[in-house]
């Protein structure tokens, strides 16, 4: 009966060592900025806003940590900025290289997306046609 449990305890053991062993391979090439497994990437480790505003301008998110992220609003009014880490973000506006409008304190967590609304002129953030 010993044997038997003696054997299982060791079986245990090594089990857990292959996991912890395969933890610290991912958090290795996660740290050296590496490509994770499929399995270990699964989980989204990053966040998004996105809104509406007038086509064709310019919005600007900046991050309490100092990142700052742009993006062309397209022609149908709508924008998004992609691959954000979690922080709190100012998102601000820009027509011709300036400031015409800002959100502050844009909470952004990892796996959600936050929106961010600009008025937009009559209301239709769609470029005009030009027919």
């Amino acid at each position: 009966m010993r044997k038997i449990e003696h054997a299982r305890r060791r079986l245990h053991v090594m089990r857990n060592a292959r996991a912890v062993s395969r933890l610290a391979m991912i958090a290795g090439m996660a740290a050296m900025g590496g490509m994770l497994p499929p399995s270990a990437s699964a989980q989204s480790t990053t966040a998004h806003i996105f809104g509406q505003a007038p086509a064709g301008e310019t919005v600007v998110a900046k991050s309490s940590d100092g990142l700052h992220r742009h993006v062309t609003v397209d022609a149908k009014g709508r924008y998004s900025l992609r691959n954000l880490p979690m922080s709190v973000y100012t998102v601000s506006l820009l027509k011709d290289g300036k400031v015409v409008d800002t959100r502050a304190n844009i909470p952004v967590t990892i796996g959600l997306g936050a929106e961010v609304d600009f008025a937009c002129p009559n209301d239709r953030c769609t470029a005009a046609s030009n027919g």
